[in-house]
């Protein structure tokens, strides 16, 4: 284990349970918002239903809420200074008959209130390094980035999650990584090549598993070719520093020449070996640092091994540096034949730092010993896993007794399963997604697919100009009313799909989409497809005003996730930390939490 500090303080269950009581007051009024669906917004009247409100009115009140978003501390002492130390009671939120949104203003500060951030539950990432290091710096070279290999997106957040993942490992001692959902094997091979940690990427998918098998391949074959290059600019530094060195011979002995000639050789400066071995220590090592520095492909370790192998100091220094030592009289010959049995000593420790892509299904049940037969003590990991998969990730954490730590990050709410969605529906399901702690089992909480897929929303995105696509969202809301009319189906199981990109207009977008869902388009004519995009355009305002509300509350479902997955690890017994982090920019990546927890010493 590194030489480390303690970790960071975290709230315990109670605190975090106060946290959900008042969360899940709120979200008692405002959860309708996010439970209505954008493809019902005009067949099922909507907007009457949920808010009392004009839509200008909402759009103006959001438009402002975003621009103070500069000044978060001012909205959280303004809801504070009102209503106490928390938030209990919201009258000026919605109507206490109608249940209707009378309040934009208590609401936008009410759901950012309830936001993670400013609930005070997250853990500072680089707190969180600094207190895993301790002392320690990062073991690999700060330069090495994964952009070579992947998108920014991608890059971002394997850049991040590897760079605590790695020192979660050294903190805890361990060499091994179980990657669950580990799909294209980016954060794996990450792991792998960087790190040298020894991985395991478990993918559901078959094609997945091959696929990043592949890509491994060729992204060890990638980094293979940057440490050759790597090594031959080290040798041509070598090369260029002989030359060198063989020019001030030159020049010296001219020098000298030209003193003796003269009788002036008192006045001349003599170059003794010292003289150059601090000239050697201060430039040329300098330089050699600089060269190793902007080398952007292997780890700390992999460059120490590179280092030593392409060349010694005594390879540098002019034959009469230094006496040799009797080492030095070993035949070439013998002194390659010892230099080959060493790479491959090092071929053979950096072929033990593998990553292997493995498929099967993952549920809370599962056995690893079944699926990794060399399994030991490990860290168990996950980047965006889907739906139940990220809960299941934390039971099978909380189970088996290898798993000496999790960081789990979670993604596609709306896939989560819900104990409590289907009450009446027979089924023999044990292990659900949502929810996992005992205060919301015991609250029975359920949350429904409409608010689980809005929590999925992106805030962030929307306040920096990535609005959300209204147009396309107000073409499927006229379709659906066009299909309820026309058609007598008031609800289809068929999706859409991407048809909005591929369209010209909105008569091209219904015609494409009757026939994709097999709906007979003849039966329609043009006029009465338009007359339908008339009917709504005046009111597109008011499913673009809805649509922010819904961005707005966002946050605060998946708060209500993360909530529960955190408190379900503080309920365990053998869990010596747990906490959440944000570890991505929001912006680039909207699902940028993870739940860290560590188990106790035995």
């Amino acid at each position: 284990m590194a030489a480390s500090g303690p970790l960071p303080v975290t709230q315990d269950l109670s605190t975090l349970h106060a946290k959900l009581q008042g969360l899940l007051r709120f979200l008692r009024e405002a959860l309708s918002i996010s439970s209505a669906h954008t493809v019902d917004f005009y067949t099922e009247s909507v907007w009457e239903q949920v808010v009392d409100l004009p839509p200008e009115t909402v759009l103006a009140v959001l438009r402002s809420a975003a621009e103070a978003e500069a000044q978060p501390s001012e909205a959280r002492l303004q809801v504070e200074a009102e209503s106490g130390s928390d938030i209990t009671d919201f009258p000026k939120i919605f109507c206490e008959t109608s249940q209707k949104l009378v309040s934009v203003e208590a609401f936008a500060l009410a759901a950012k209130y309830y936001s993670v951030q400013n609930l005070g539950i997250c853990t500072p990432f680089e707190q969180l390094l600094v207190a895993l290091r301790g002392n320690q710096k990062q073991r690999t070279d700060g330069n090495v980035k994964p952009d070579e290999f992947m998108n920014l997106k991608k890059s971002h957040e394997v850049q991040a999650m590897s760079e605590l993942i790695s020192s979660v490992a050294d903190y805890c001692g361990i060499k091994q990584i179980v990657d669950l959902g580990s799909g294209k094997g980016y954060l794996s091979s990450f792991l792998s090549l960087k790190y040298g940690l020894k991985v395991y990427g478990i993918d559901s998918s078959n094609t997945n598993t091959h696929g990043a098998e592949e890509r491994n391949r060729k992204l060890k074959k990638h980094w293979k070719v940057y440490r050759r290059r790597s090594k031959l600019d080290v040798n041509g530094l070598a090369l260029q520093m002989t030359k060198e060195r063989k020019v001030q011979d030159q020049i010296k002995f001219k020098a000298d020449t030209e003193g003796v000639c003269n009788s002036s050789t008192a006045n001349q400066e003599k170059m003794s070996t010292s003289d150059f071995l601090e000239d050697f220590s201060g430039s040329v090592i300098s330089n050699i640092r600089k060269q190793m520095e902007n080398l952007h492909v292997y780890s700390h370790r992999e460059e120490n091994l590179c280092f030593e192998n392409t060349f010694s100091l005594r390879d540098l220094l002019p034959i009469n540096a230094i006496e040799p030592p009797s080492s030095s009289h070993i035949p070439k010959r013998k002194m390659s034949e010892a230099n080959k049995e060493r790479r491959k000593m090092t071929s053979k420790s950096n072929e033990s730092n593998i990553y292997s892509p493995l498929t099967s299904f993952i549920t809370a049940e599962s056995e690893l010993h079944d699926i990794i037969k060399d399994l030991e003590d490990c860290l168990m990991v996950g980047l965006h896993t889907c739906g139940d998969l990220a809960p299941n990730t934390l039971r099978i954490f909380t189970s088996k007794s290898e798993i000496k730590g999790v960081c789990s990050v979670g993604c596609c709410y709306h896939l989560l399963s819900e104990e409590f969605e289907n009450p009446h529906k027979e089924c023999t399901q044990e292990k659900w997604g949502f929810p996992m702690c005992h205060y919301l089992k015991e609250e029975r909480w359920c949350c429904g697919r409409n608010a689980r897929m809005s929590a999925c929303l992106a805030l962030e995105r929307v306040a920096v100009g990535q609005g959300l696509p209204t147009e396309s969202l107000f073409y499927r809301a006229v379709l659906q009313d066009i299909i309820k009319d026309c058609y007598g189906i008031t609800k289809c199981d068929r999706h859409v799909g991407k048809i909005y990109s591929k369209s010209s207009s909105f008569l091209d977008y219904v015609r494409k989409s009757l026939k994709k869902l097999g709906l007979d388009e003849s039966k329609l004519p043009e006029r009465i497809i338009m007359d339908y995009y008339e009917k709504y355009k005046p009111r597109m305002n008011e499913l673009e005003a809805f649509n922010m509300l819904k961005v707005v509350l966002a946050p605060c479902i998946e708060t209500l996730i993360l909530l529960d997955r955190l408190c379900y690890l503080k309920e365990q017994d053998d869990i010596a930390w747990s906490a959440l982090v944000k570890l991505f920019d929001p912006v680039k990546s909207p699902r940028c939490y993870a739940i860290i927890a560590l188990k106790k010493q035995q």
